[in-house]
């Protein structure tokens, strides 16, 4: 058993070296987007890189697959073109890169890879050119020609007027004493540089991007005799201040905190600590982002657990659509800062009120500030609210009277809910004093006869379920729905005669396809009477009218087969917000009762066995018909003549035998 204990470890080592040995170490990001970028560029000599490069910029990419397609950087077109991937060059008359480039110092590594600014800056100081001449192991993150002009004359006046101490100081930040390549660039890590120790941040993205302190490597890995060179496109600058310390010493925050004072919502969220967390977590992702890496839309999670969807048209930040970022690339100890123009309010910090307001439910809103019952929607009490998109009254906004303001309150759940939690037949009490139920099907979720149209929204204290209607609560019994509609009145008495009153008075999940008065007078006389006339074929009829469950028609899809009393099948189906069952159309949906939903139907439904019943009587009819025809008379005549002929044919041949 001992033995068994040691080899196991010594097993699992050994096939961990061989499946290492077989695959190699895995790539970087950046690795498989150079990689991809030389696939693309290898019909154009070895060593070749296809690189997108921004229309009317300098600005240059190596390219990964979903880029090289969509051909867009930030929404912006690009250019394919080809050049030496890095550490290679050309050589006059042969095809590609063929060649690495030559191995020197630093100091002459940084010309031959496109920073001679670095190169002059360096002359001008004492001591550092001679450091990158000579012996030792180092890393220098080289700032471009372009980025170095991009620096603002303060900054470089700053830079240049104390070369051996500013200058000095700024290129040595930009060092680190030993060879760092770009597997070693992880994500979220720091390097120390030679200046004072101090910390370089590192970011390396899933797209293939490196960032140091927020400035993109351009070309990586150039080796060099005493070190290794990487190519930025900013010059980097040191950070001592965490983002808090940021936040407090930064001028520009004083016009946020007035702001916030002035502002009503803001006022009530300052004095709620639960909102303000969620308010200050909805500001911070939880990974930093630099916006060199941001080359295209992405979703983001924020420490509140929040997605924000940040993007990039041109040069500019996008929140959730919205240039709204002002200052990026701020870089604290702990972080990178980025400044926006708005307050990123969360859902989970806001009212009902705010919810809705920002929602496609507006106008359900005015409805509630018109019955002054807007107080329910802003303050503390734990609620939900169903209501209504906007398009549901798009043929006009109903009058506010009492009954109207009442159907408000009944659209407000005295509970804060999820509708995830929501189960089949539960019942939930509404500040109109009504219990509404809720019915889960395969694709629909539905509270009486409204179905949940959009994702919750939930706030501080209350809920938002937008819908597709305008709730009904049941008024009563099917019975007690069909008593008090006119349209009826012949299907009442028609239950009555079946012996189906209780059935439809007490507890229960029906749903009735009720035919109108008009279906009933549209019949014979005779064949009207005969059915009211025989209550055990009336009421065969009357239960295949009714199916054994609640069917509202927010959750009717393209063919719904419901079992009815009788025992058959009803087929409902709706298509352009049409209604039908057996192909017949339903002229109004869900009359909402107690034990059921009424749709009012202008026919009688036949069940099956009754519909071939009365096809066999047609037939025999037309049969009739046919046979007392002048037309057929003649027919069975020829028949009965081409018979006798066929039968003496058959005896002649016998005969000649």
């Amino acid at each position: 058993m001992k033995s068994f204990v040691w080899q196991l470890p010594l097993t699992l080592a050994l096939a961990l070296t061989l499946q290492e040995s077989l695959t190699g170490p895995a790539k970087s990001p950046y690795q498989l987007v150079l990689q991809h970028s030389r696939l693309r560029g290898r019909q154009h000599g070895p060593n070749v890189c296809a690189v997108q490069k921004l229309i009317g910029t300098n600005k240059k990419y190596f390219t990964n697959c979903k880029q090289w397609y969509q051909r867009k950087i930030c929404g912006k077109s690009t250019i394919i073109s080809y050049e030496c991937c890095p550490g290679y060059e050309k050589v006059p008359g042969e095809k590609g890169c063929p060649a690495a480039l030559p191995l020197s110092n630093i100091y002459e590594t940084l010309g031959i890879v496109g920073s001679t600014t670095t190169q002059l800056y360096t002359d001008r100081t004492e001591k550092l050119r001679p450091e990158m001449e000579g012996p030792g192991s180092f890393t220098i993150f080289a700032p471009s020609n372009e980025a170095w002009a991009a620096l603002s004359a303060e900054v470089l006046d700053s830079l240049v007027s104390n070369v051996n101490v500013e200058l000095l100081n700024a290129l040595r930040y930009h060092m680190v004493d030993r060879r760092v390549l770009t597997d070693e660039l992880k994500h979220g890590t720091t390097l120390t540089s030679m200046y004072q120790n101090s910390d370089i941040h590192i970011h390396h993205y899933p797209n293939g991007i490196v960032t140091v302190n927020c400035a993109r490597l351009l070309k990586a890995d150039h080796h060099a005799t005493n070190g290794v060179v990487h190519l930025i496109d900013k010059v980097i600058s040191t950070t001592t201040n965490n983002i808090q310390q940021f936040i407090e010493i930064e001028d520009t925050f004083e016009t946020l905190r007035a702001a916030v004072a002035a502002s009503e919502t803001l006022n009530r969220i300052l004095g709620d600590p639960e909102a303000l967390k969620d308010l200050l977590n909805n500001h911070i992702l939880k990974s930093a982002m630099c916006a060199e890496a941001i080359i295209a839309g992405l979703s983001m999670e924020t420490l509140g657990g929040n997605t924000l969807e940040v993007g990039c048209s041109g040069d500019v930040l996008t929140l959730d659509g919205k240039a709204i970022i002002s200052n990026k690339d701020n870089l604290a100890t702990n972080g990178v800062i980025h400044y926006v123009d708005e307050l990123l309010i969360p859902d989970s910090a806001k009212t009902l009120f705010e919810l809705a307001t920002e929602s496609d439910v507006s106008t359900s809103i005015d409805l509630y500030r018109q019955a002054n019952l807007g107080s329910h929607l802003s303050g503390t009490e734990h609620l939900t609210l169903l209501a209504p998109l906007n398009s549901v009254f798009k043929d006009g906004v109903p009058y506010i009277d009492a009954n109207m303001k009442n159907l408000l309150l009944n659209h407000i759940v005295k509970d804060q809910l999820s509708s995830k939690y929501l189960y089949h037949g539960q019942t939930l009490d509404t500040l109109g004093g009504k219990k509404l139920r809720v019915f889960v099907y395969r694709n629909s979720l539905c509270i009486e006869n409204s179905c949940i149209a959009a994702h919750d929204k939930r706030g501080r204290y209350g809920t938002l379920f937008t819908v597709d209607r305008i709730l009904t609560p049941p008024i009563g019994t099917i019975m007690d729905a069909l008593k008090v509609d006119n349209r009826f009145s012949m299907l009442v008495a028609a239950i009555q005669t079946a012996g189906l009153t209780e059935t439809l008075n007490r507890e229960g999940a029906y749903t009735i396809f009720a035919p109108t008065n008009e279906a009933f007078q549209v019949l014979p006389p005779e064949e009207l009477n005969k059915l009211l006339g025989n209550p055990k074929e009336l009421a065969d009829i009357l239960k295949y009218h009714i199916g054994d469950e609640i069917l509202v028609s927010g959750a009717i899809g393209a063919l719904v087969r419901l079992t009815s009393l009788q025992g058959d099948k009803l087929e409902v189906s709706s298509k352009n917000t049409v209604v039908n069952v057996n192909k017949e159309p339903v002229i109004e949906t869900d009359i909402m009762a107690t034990n059921g939903v009424i749709y009012a139907i202008k026919s009688i439904l036949q069940p099956p066995a009754n519909r071939i019943q009365d096809q066999n009587t047609n037939l025999h009819s037309a049969l009739e018909i046919l046979r007392r025809a002048p037309a057929f008379s003649k027919l069975q005549s020829m028949c009965d003549y081409w018979r006798e002929c066929i039968s003496q044919l058959k005896d002649h041949q016998k005969n000649v035998s």
